[in-house]
């Protein structure tokens, strides 16, 4: 069965919703799936200054906080984060920054990879955001697997070919049908990629 670990950063619930529904797609294409979360780093007196980010901090503690053994447990894996001034949010990429041992063992090379992102508006830097964590994953050596526009839902949901995203404004919205769609099929593209490549590397074994 193809492993799959969805790690993400969300303050208010954006990148969540994205995170589950690429989940989704990834197991119903058969994948084992493990939804992680990274490590809120944020005083509690910003998180308590917004409502909302204290209210889904509050209600999504059950997730796991993601550890480098779910990415070394994974054939593929897939990264999310709002835009942070154009850059991935420090939860993140401070979750990143403990692979160091894991990519040294090649346990993050010739995985599938793919990206999701949001932002408060349309120029927010979900692209600037996708491409920084496309170099990162180009140093792990992974194989990455942008959904490209290779389904209708890709140009439904917005048209970002690097991998969903959406414009969230200034407040926490529920992602649309088509959203979720897309995200869905990212997922699964993801999970195929993953299976096939973990073929490959079992032939190879």
């Amino acid at each position: 069965m193809t492993r799959i670990t969805v790690v993400y950063y969300s303050s208010t619930g954006n990148v969540h919703q994205l995170a589950e529904a690429i989940a989704e797609g990834a197991g119903a294409q058969g994948a084992e799936v493990r939804l992680r979360r990274a490590a809120e780093l944020a005083p509690d007196a910003a998180i308590d200054a917004n409502p909302a980010w204290r209210q889904h901090l509050d209600a999504t503690r059950d997730i796991p906080v993601a550890t480098p053994d779910d990415l070394a447990w994974s054939d593929g894996y897939a990264f999310g984060s709002p835009s942070r001034f154009g850059a991935p949010a420090a939860q993140l990429k401070q979750f990143i920054d403990t692979l160091g041992g894991t990519w040294a063992r090649g346990d993050l090379a010739d995985r599938a990879a793919t990206v999701f992102t949001s932002a408060q508006n349309a120029h927010g830097g979900q692209e600037a955001v996708s491409l920084s964590l496309f170099a990162t994953l180009s140093h792990f050596g992974a194989i990455i697997v942008p959904p490209g526009y290779t389904d209708a839902s890709i140009a439904a949901a917005g048209g970002n070919p690097y991998g969903i995203s959406v414009t969230s404004g200034a407040k926490p919205r529920t992602a649309t049908d088509a959203d979720l769609a897309a995200a869905r099929y990212q997922g699964g593209r993801l999970a195929r990629v993953a299976g096939r490549l973990a073929a490959l590397r079992d032939t190879d074994a």
